[in-house]
């Protein structure tokens, strides 16, 4: 059964929601250890029992920051609890006015983006994107990966925006926010659609992705890399398979990444590899093996990107590490916290995605020296605007009928 407890103070999630995760925290580096730490969070019902989250990362649904409301589930003395059903994929239609993101970050190559879905079936449980779904009324944990939003019109409004006067073609990049190649792509095909549309305009555009799905539309990205209009990076965090079962449940394997990055290679496409995010202690130790298998594979360039646990984020990591690797939970906090002045996560530009201090810096060091023995990013590819076709008048009075 649940309850749903209105506060009238302070936000319901920080009072509700982080409490029980940060007393556990606290544990964790007292006496109890984690094993106190584990007994703390499955005491305050916070936590989602296994068979419920069967295939997901997230243990935990707490109610969004926004929530007048924060829900609590206990038992009643009837076993209901046992007759909540498993967490499953649901996909409603989001429609829209416009499709791209602009963004005027400093420490980001782009100024567009573009994002198919909002949510994202991978589940990869470090993902940052997650704090997007309190937007919506909906949690960062489990909803996150299970209550997905599609946006069938994308192509069309993509179109229409190119054709808007006076635009600017700079690179959009897909992939920054959630994945265009989950699973739910196989079904929608709202990110071929897009390709087309970009593929016809001339538009160049960057794609960053954890699946192998992306090879379904080497055909449309091997013409646009003709061009100069296309790249793909993938994300390869880990090469452990039972680490990445764990992390991202749902995204494709090692192996399949690293194939992927091989057929991309050999149909003429640019492809780089992503290590990222790099979490201290768990699989920093991999960064020299992952650049070096991607390398082998075909990939030219690469890059790296330090955890980050903003807002709900952070909880959520929290208690994932403690279920599955409670005997590091002590040293990967204490690492993350030494590269973000003492705190779970520090926002500020030029910090955010390499972090500072001794084990930061060492972490850019190995990459630099690996990268450049490797000959990794030797050349960066920078994609051409010059292909880009405006619509006519025609054109603009067909597309608006």
């Amino acid at each position: 059964m649940s309850r749903a407890i209105r506060h009238l103070d302070d936000s319901p999630w920080e009072r509700a929601k982080m409490e029980p995760i940060v007393r556990a925290d606290i544990a964790a580096f007292g006496a109890g250890r984690a094993e106190m730490a584990n007994a703390m969070i499955e005491q305050s019902g916070v936590r989602v029992r296994p068979d419920r989250s069967r295939g997901r990362s997230a243990g935990i649904n707490p109610s969004g920051r926004f929530e007048p409301v924060s829900r609590h589930v206990f038992d009643d003395g009837w076993n209901s609890l046992e007759e909540l059903p498993p967490f499953k994929t649901e996909v409603q239609v989001e429609r829209p006015r416009t499709i791209i993101t602009r963004n005027e970050s400093p420490d980001i190559s782009f100024d567009r983006s573009i994002n198919p879905y909002r949510g994202c079936e991978h589940g990869c449980v470090y993902c940052f994107a997650r704090p997007t779904h309190s937007f919506m009324g909906l949690s960062p944990g489990l909803d996150f990966e299970s209550k997905l939003f599609a946006k069938p019109d994308a192509a069309r409004l993509l179109d229409k925006e190119l054709s808007k006067e006076g635009y600017q073609p700079r690179t959009i990049a897909i992939g920054t926010n959630t994945d265009p190649y989950q699973p739910i792509e196989k079904q929608y095909r709202i990110m071929r659609e897009i390709l087309e549309v970009l593929e016809a305009r001339g538009h160049p555009v960057g794609i960053v992705t954890k699946s192998a799905l992306v090879t379904r539309d080497i055909d449309i990205l091997s013409r646009m890399a003709e061009r100069g209009l296309a790249k793909v990076a993938l994300s390869v965090t880990t090469l452990d398979r039972m680490l990445a079962r764990t992390m991202e449940p749902r995204a494709s394997t090692p192996t399949k990444r690293l194939e992927a990055i091989r057929q991309l290679t050999d149909a003429g496409i640019p492809t780089s590899v992503m290590v990222a995010p790099i979490i201290p202690g768990l699989n920093d130790q991999e960064m020299e093996r992952i650049l070096d298998s991607a390398r082998a594979a075909g990939a030219r360039e690469a890059g790296y990107v330090i955890l980050r646990l903003p807002l709900e984020v952070s909880p959520i990591f929290k208690d994932w590490l403690l279920r599955h690797y409670p005997d590091r939970y002590r040293h990967v906090m204490s690492l993350i916290r030494s590269m973000r002045d003492g705190k779970d996560y520090d926002s500020e530009w030029g910090k955010r995605m390499k972090g500072s201090g001794p084990y930061a810096w060492q972490i850019g060091r190995r990459f630099e020296i690996t990268a450049k023995r490797l000959g990794l990013n030797a050349e960066r590819r920078v994609l051409r605007t010059d292909h880009f076709v405006a619509a006519g008048k025609d054109q603009e009075q067909l597309m608006l009928l």
